[in-house]
C-alpha cells in the first residue's frame, strides 16, 4: 500500500523531532569526552615536564617558557579563536560551531583541574602510555560526535578531509614539530622527555585512530520494502546517501519486489535504521560490513 503524501510527511517530521535529542546528547559526549585530555595535561604532562604535542603541547611551551605566567586555559582560548576564525570558510560553520563549544569546554577543564607538584602517575614511562590511551579515547570520542578540541584538530580534519588520511596520522605529523621544539626549554632540556612525548603523541593518535575506525568503517544496507519509494526519497535527502534500486522476486511468493542498497559510513546505520522505521515499522533490512569501499562520498581509489 503506498503511503500519502501526508501520512508520509507525518512520519518524516517524527523522524525530524528526533534530531535536536541526538544533538543535545553529543554535546554532552563531547562535554564529558574533553575531561580526560585536560586532566592527562594538568595532573601527567605539566608536572613530568614532558610537552605532548598539538596546541596544548605549544601552550605547554608558553607555559614552561613564561614560568607559569601565561596559563594553559587562557593561551589555548585565545589561539583556537584565531584558528576558527581563519578556518570558517574552509571546514563549514556547524564544525567551526561544534569546535568552539569544544575549545570552550577544554578551557573549562584546564581551568578547574588544578596542577599538583608531583604528578597522578609517578613513572614517566607509564605515565605517558596510559596518559596517551586516556586521552586519544577522550578526543576520539569528541571527533566521533562531530565535535573537535581545536588547534591542530583543525588542522587535522583538512588534511584528513582533502588528503583522505587517517585523523590521528594527520595528529601525528602536526606534533612531531611541536615536541622537538620543546627540547630548547630548560624544564625539559632532555632527549629522553622529547621521547616521552613523542611516545604520548603515538598512543593518544593511536587510540584516536582506533576509536574513529569506528566512524570509517563502511556498512552495507539490503531494504526490503513495499514503501521503497519513499524509502528511497528519504535516504537521499535525509541522510544524504546515493541508493541503488534492485529488482528482485520473492522465492516463496514469486512475486516481483524492490530492493534498496545502500553503502554508507558506519556512523550513518543508526540514522538510516531511524529513517526506515519511521517510513515502514515492518521492513526487511539486512546490514552488513564492508571493507575497502572507494569512490564519491569514500576513500580514493587507490592501489594496495
Amino acid at each position: 500500500m503506498k503511503l500519502s503524501a501526508k501520512e508520509l510527511e507525518q512520519r518524516l517530521r517524527n523522524y525530524r523531532r528526533m534530531k535536536p535529542i541526538i544533538a543535545i546528547k553529543e554535546f554532552l559526549v563531547i562535554a564529558v569526552a574533553c575531561a580526560p585530555f585536560a586532566i592527562v595535561v594538568n595532573r601527567i604532562l605539566l608536572p613530568h615536564a614532558i610537552v605532548g604535542g598539538g596546541l596544548a603541547g605549544f601552550c605547554e611551551i608558553l607555559y614552561f617558557a613564561s614560568h607559569g605566567v601565561l596559563p594553559i586555559w587562557a593561551t589555548n582560548l585565545m589561539i583556537n579563536l584565531g584558528l576558527l576564525l581563519a578556518a570558517w570558510k574552509i571546514i563549514g560553520w556547524k564544525f567551526c560551531l561544534r569546535t568552539l563549544y569544544g575549545v570552550l569546554c577544554l578551557t573549562i577543564w584546564f581551568k578547574v583541574i588544578p596542577i599538583p607538584n608531583l604528578p597522578a602517575i609517578t613513572d614517566p614511562f607509564m605515565a605517558v602510555i596510559l596518559g596517551g590511551l586516556f586521552s586519544g579515547v577522550g578526543l576520539g570520542y569528541v571527533l566521533l560526535n562531530n565535535g573537535s578540541t581545536g588547534g591542530t584538530d583543525i588542522t587535522a580534519v583538512i588534511l584528513s578531509k582533502f588528503g583522505h588520511l587517517p585523523i590521528g596520522r594527520a595528529m601525528l605529523f602536526c606534533n612531531v614539530l611541536i615536541i622537538s621544539s620543546a627540547y630548547f626549554l630548560p624544564e625539559v632540556r632532555s632527549l629522553e622527555k622529547v621521547l616521552f612525548g613523542l611516545c604520548y603523541t603515538f598512543m593518544s593518535s593511536t587510540a584516536v585512530d582506533w576509536v574513529m575506525g569506528r566512524v570509517r568503517q563502511s556498512v552495507q544496507f539490503f531494504i526490503f520494502s513495499s514503501h521503497y519509494e519513499e524509502i528511497k526519497n528519504a535516504i537521499i535527502t535525509q541522510i544524504p546517501r546515493g541508493v541503488t534500486i534492485l529488482n528482485g522476486e520473492g522465492g516463496y511468493t514469486g512475486r516481483d519486489m524492490k530492493v534498496i542498497t545502500v553503502i554508507a559510513r558506519k556512523n550513518e546505520s543508526t540514522r538510516i535504521f531511524r529513517l526506515v522505521r519511521a517510513i515502514d515499522p515492518d521492513a526487511f533490512v539486512s546490514e552488513t560490513q564492508t571493507m575497502g569501499v572507494f569512490g564519491r562520498g569514500f576513500d580514493s581509489i587507490k592501489e594496495k
